[in-house]
């Protein structure tokens, strides 16, 4: 595999949401996998290392990387896929508890907790358990504030669901125009679509982030949809991703972080295909992009005084948004400090030989896949 060009890709399989966690995990990998590894310990003892340094490793050989970050420490991950040996690595500890579900035959468990110091460690029970009760505390307030942001959010977009400001029938000529250029002159499967659905964005302790620019790297057709009116958006996408399924295509969904049940994004790879929404707060530009659209066009002008309720609407929005930041930048440092305690009981020197051990069995399957 050497000379060949390695893609890394970036996504997120959980979210905080207004609704509390919002977890896909069971998207990380699919029935395909021929080893999942889950991974159990506590914070600190080195999960996401362990899964960083063998990506990090098989890139090194020439194999495609998809990292799966943690949405409350983008800079942790949470999951690991080496897709062309179907190889997975998942944390599976809470808020996305995982446990094998074919043991032995593809899913195993690696402890972690093995390898700490156990008299170290119950002499840190009490900080400990303040400590994760503190956590679990500043999460429940960032869940609070980001349900409230929601109810500003739909107020928000309520003005551009007033009969007479949208032009309807633009966006449904948009969704025909885009359904005929992507999919006219394709073929109808045999087998039925498939779709996978994870997150290209999080809000995170450091606020909005997403890894776009990882998932439409080296797409020869990416469509960037601008302008406000999510709800629309999202309708148009779904359409589009719709009709991709009935005739047969795999297509990824990437869903909004804030609201998951909505979709902000599909990629449909064997078309080389992208339509990304591009809107706060995760605006997207391409320079080379196949085509942009502003739906400014598709709604007539509010009145001032709406256009002023629209605006305070937004502030209210913002503002518990970036409170729910703040109690997550919070919870973050809480969860530093827990990690902290765990980090000096660990022996990571043989953490790392079973990491080599593991790389050599990856290596195994590499090598049986050819």
């Amino acid at each position: 595999m050497m000379g060949k060009t390695v893609k890394v890709r970036r996504v997120f399989p959980g979210s905080n949401s207004a609704y509390g966690f919002f977890s896909f995990f069971d998207q990380i990998t699919g029935p395909q996998a021929n080893r999942i590894f889950v991974i159990k310990g506590g914070p600190g003892v080195g999960k996401s290392t362990f899964m960083n340094a063998v990506g990090k490793e098989m890139q090194e050989r020439g194999f495609d990387v998809e990292y799966h970050h943690c949405a409350s420490d983008n800079e942790s991950l949470d999951g690991l896929v080496i897709p062309a040996i179907g190889i997975a690595f998942m944390d599976g500890t809470a808020p996305h508890i995982v446990d094998p579900r074919h043991p032995g035959a593809v899913d195993e468990i690696i402890h972690l907790g093995s390898f700490w110091n156990e008299a170290g460690m119950r002499g840190n029970k009490v900080p400990v358990i303040k400590l994760s009760a503190e956590i679990g505390r500043l999460f429940k307030q960032v869940y609070r504030f980001l349900a409230a942001a929601k109810i500003y959010l739909e107020a928000l977009e309520s003005y551009d669901n007033l009969e007479g400001i949208t032009d309807q029938g633009s966006w449904d000529r948009l969704v025909l125009e885009l359904i005929g250029e992507i999919l006219t002159g394709t073929s109808v499967g045999k087998e039925p679509g498939r779709v996978r659905r994870l997150f290209a964005s999080a809000i995170s302790p450091g606020g909005p982030v997403n890894f776009l620019d990882t998932l439409v790297e080296g797409l020869d057709n990416v469509c960037i949809i601008h302008g406000q009116n999510g709800t629309a958006k999202g309708k148009v996408i779904a359409r589009v991703a719709d009709a991709a399924l009935l005739r047969g295509y795999y297509i990824e969904a990437y869903h909004c972080a804030f609201d998951p049940h909505r979709v902000d994004h599909i990629l449909i790879p064997e078309l080389r295909v992208a339509i990304i929404n591009s809107m706060e707060p995760h605006y997207f530009s391409r320079p080379e992009a196949w085509r942009e659209i502003d739906t400014g066009a598709f709604a007539a002008e509010l009145p001032r005084a709406w256009q002023e309720e629209k605006q305070a609407f937004k502030r209210s929005y913002q503002n518990a948004l970036s409170e729910a930041v703040s109690f997550l930048t919070k919870a973050k440092s809480a969860h530093d400090e827990l990690e902290s305690l765990y980090i000096p009981n660990m022996n990571f020197a043989e953490i790392d030989l079973l990491r080599q051990k593991t790389l050599e069995r990856i290596l195994d399957y590499a090598r049986i896949a050819g």
